[in-house]
């Protein structure tokens, strides 16, 4: 005996529900996927707090640091400003001044220059090393003044942004790029070898959390698929 239209329904509403499910669930673990990031390519500056870094509070040309303090400034590409990159270097006043001796009127600043990774670098254009310098300047003068000193040539955008230290990087300032920002690699040791890859640490690969969930769903699918043809059957 062959089943009628009313025999078949419930078979076509248990699909309609599977499908319904199937969809909602997909479009939940699309939504629920993280979005990426814009990431900003600059200099970000730092000061040194115990044997910690801190990020500034104030710009270098507005910072007058006392004697004896170090301040750090570090290229790389960051979201926001919580998620930037640190220098690398640990050094400690004594060690970057050791050779800087004191001079009436003057103050001592250390510097640590930290010019990122190949990761962070612009196109075209490879860091040169960290390194640290001793300025030696006007008790009077500014992070930015201590910097002039020892790292020219500097580079300022038209709002006095500071965009190139020691000439790098040649073009550029603060301009947004894709892909995930790279503050995973302030942890690399500076001066170590770098990959040249230019993207950052991460891709733009689907997450595994994201695959799990697809996956889930497919099976959820082709359950309630099964289901129904059980039913109709």
């Amino acid at each position: 005996m062959t089943p009628g239209p009313t025999a078949s329904r419930p078979a076509r509403t248990t699909l309609r529900a599977g499908f319904a499910l199937l969809l909602g669930l997909l479009l939940a673990v699309l939504l629920a996927a993280p979005a990426q990031a814009a990431g900003y390519r600059y200099w970000s500056f730092w000061e040194r707090e115990g044997s910690g870094w801190n990020y500034a509070t104030q710009g270098p040309a507005q910072l007058r640091p006392e004697d004896g303090s170090v301040q750090g400034f570090r290229f790389a590409v960051s979201a926001e400003a919580d998620d930037s990159a640190a220098p690398r270097s640990e050094a400690a006043f004594a060690e970057i001044c050791e050779e800087t001796g004191e001079r009436a009127g003057r103050k001592r600043i250390a510097l640590v220059l930290d010019f990122g990774t190949p990761a962070d670098a612009p196109e075209g254009e490879r860091p040169p090393k960290p390194r640290t310098a001793c300025a030696s300047v006007a008790e009077e003068a500014s992070a930015a003044d201590a910097l002039a000193a020892v790292a020219p040539p500097l580079r300022y955008d038209s709002s006095a942004m500071l965009c190139a230290i020691d000439g790098y990087p040649r073009t550029g300032c603060g301009e947004q790029v894709s892909g995930e920002p790279s503050a995973g690699e302030s942890s690399a040791s500076p001066g170590t070898e770098e990959s040249d890859s230019g993207s950052a640490p991460g891709g733009d690969g689907p997450s595994a959390g994201l695959l799990v969930g697809v996956g889930a769903v497919a099976v959820l699918g082709v359950a309630a698929l099964w289901q129904s043809r059980r039913r109709r059957g």
